[in-house]
């Protein structure tokens, strides 16, 4: 893997997807000794925890095309 001369370099389709990297993904990087790590940001991080966290907590089996039925009628 090569660096552009804009500093910019293409991570791997199969490393996105492990990884959980799209477009729009904000990223950080950290030297560890030698070496240079590339990790999603701390913000990302968050709102996977707070996903995580209520997933299975609705009490109201509703199918999608349920919960689509009632944001469109909510006015």
């Amino acid at each position: 893997m090569r660096v552009t001369e804009k500093g910019q370099v293409t991570i791997p389709k199969t490393l996105r997807d492990r990884f959980g990297i799209a477009a729009g993904t904000d990223v950080e990087f950290h030297v560890r000794g030698d070496a240079l790590i590339l990790r999603t940001s701390a913000q990302n991080r968050r709102g996977q925890r707070i996903a995580d966290r209520l997933r299975g907590l609705g009490d109201v089996p509703l199918s999608t095309e349920e919960v689509m039925a009632l944001t469109r009628s909510a006015d």
